[in-house]
């Protein structure tokens, strides 16, 4: 059923800006904006009165982990770790395997959840569950549609454990790329043998899909690779035909020469930033300059919100970044490009969010790039509609029972941090 949005203020969300008028969404990728004449409307239509509010373009999360959704208040690792890699090894590569389906049922209902509230109708996840790897992006993605948030998903291909399990991890990727949209993922170059990531982008070029890969999130991935394999990240990837595809996302990007940002501006490809992660995981700080136009926004699982990691990419990039109020907010919503520049589905303009934002100040169009950064934050989201399908209103979920879903997210939480304690996978 179509949902009317009354006397809002509508914000266009590439040139910002703003009109007063009634919006139709529904199913079909429509948006109409019409005046003020609406008794011909169907009176069951859902009717949602914005006046005072303000209605733009919802938003799309450009890196995400759902397997990260249980890990929120979990006891500490059995050693302190002492890098990037030890992070790694004694949280999240012990975290991932323990995982089994119930879990990653419970992190994916509780992720979409959270984004959804957030404001975000889209999610590119990468995702990773060693010994359980068969059938778990069709779990997250059957999660995500009974939320209502729209999804691109991978999974995170490595040689980190066994061959075995790359294997699997191929395979479960060409299963899910056969009957869904979605990327080939890649955990990072440093775990990724020859052999695995030649057949990971000869499955990239049979589906005509792109990688989803970390690129140098941490100097120990350039060390290593260079170790291993005698070249540069960028360079191997793209020796290998990673970068020949438009779709293809590198994560992070931190840690690159002036040789390999030329490489990444030319190929088409794109960059995802993860201010808060890189900050939680103290590798550095994310620098654009000559990275290109092709620079999205994530929150690599830290979180679920987009407005805090744009927040975030603006005050760390002032002193380390080029970036002011319209870059930011270019990142921000250059998710939408990306998805909409490769035909992928979900991210009509029938996705929106309402915003029941007071402030003491005027916002205009000349303004509005402030209070973007200054003033609008998750808390003032107060209905979303996905596809034009309304998945929030007044602030609460209604496509699934929330009470019951978290309640089932924290019974999945202590199971996986008691195998956590158990486990001794990195002595």
């Amino acid at each position: 059923m179509p949902i009317l949005l009354k006397n809002a203020t509508y914000i266009n969300w590439q040139t910002l800006r703003f009109s007063n008028c009634n919006i139709l969404a529904d199913e079909n990728n429509t948006l109409l904006k019409f005046p003020e004449d609406l008794k011909q409307l169907n009176p069951a239509i859902t009717v949602i009165d914005c006046s005072g509010k303000l209605v733009t373009k919802s938003f799309g999360v450009g890196h995400h982990h759902v397997y990260s959704a249980l890990s929120r208040g979990m006891g500490a690792p059995k050693k302190t770790p002492a890098n990037f890699s030890e992070i790694l090894k004694y949280i999240w590569w012990t975290l991932d395997k323990c995982l089994d389906e119930k879990m990653i049922e419970a992190s994916a209902l509780a992720t979409a959840i959270e984004c959804a509230r957030a404001g975000s109708t889209f999610v590119i996840d990468h995702h990773a569950s060693p010994f359980a790897v068969k059938g778990s992006l069709g779990i997250i993605a059957d999660a995500f549609d009974r939320v209502g948030v729209s999804h691109l998903l991978c999974y995170e291909i490595s040689d980190r454990d066994k061959v075995s399990i790359a294997k699997e991890g191929l395979e479960e990727t060409e299963r899910y790329l056969k009957c869904r949209q979605g990327l080939v993922g890649l955990h990072a170059s440093f775990t990724i043998g020859e052999h695995t990531l030649r057949s990971a982008a000869d499955l990239m070029k049979k589906y005509n899909s792109g990688i989803h890969i970390h690129v140098a999130e941490d100097r120990y991935d350039q060390d290593m690779t260079i170790k291993k394999y005698g070249n540069r990240v960028v360079k191997r990837l793209e020796q290998a035909g990673v970068l020949s595809s438009g779709k293809t996302i590198l994560a992070h990007c931190l840690h690159l020469d002036e040789e390999e940002k030329d490489i990444i501006r030319n190929s088409g490809c794109s960059v995802v930033q993860n201010c808060d992660s890189n900050l939680n995981n103290n590798v550095g700080y994310f620098n654009g300059r000559n990275l290109g136009n092709k620079i999205m926004l994530g929150t690599d699982g830290m979180h679920s919100d987009m407005l805090q990691s744009a927040r975030s990419a603006f005050f760390v990039g002032q002193r380390y970044d080029n970036i002011d109020f319209s870059s930011a907010y270019k990142r921000f919503r250059q998710v939408h490009h990306y998805l909409n520049d490769n035909g992928f589905k979900g991210d009509g303009e029938n996705n929106l969010v309402v915003l029941n934002y007071n402030p003491p100040t005027p916002v205009n169009e000349e303004n509005f790039l402030g209070h973007f950064i200054f003033g609008i934050n998750s808390n003032h989201i107060s209905d979303v509609i996905s596809d034009g399908r309304l998945i929030v209103r007044d602030r609460r979920i209604i496509t699934v029972d929330e009470n019951a879903v978290m309640t089932e997210a924290r019974e999945q939480a202590k199971r996986l941090w008691s195998r956590m304690a158990k486990a001794d996978f990195y002595k």
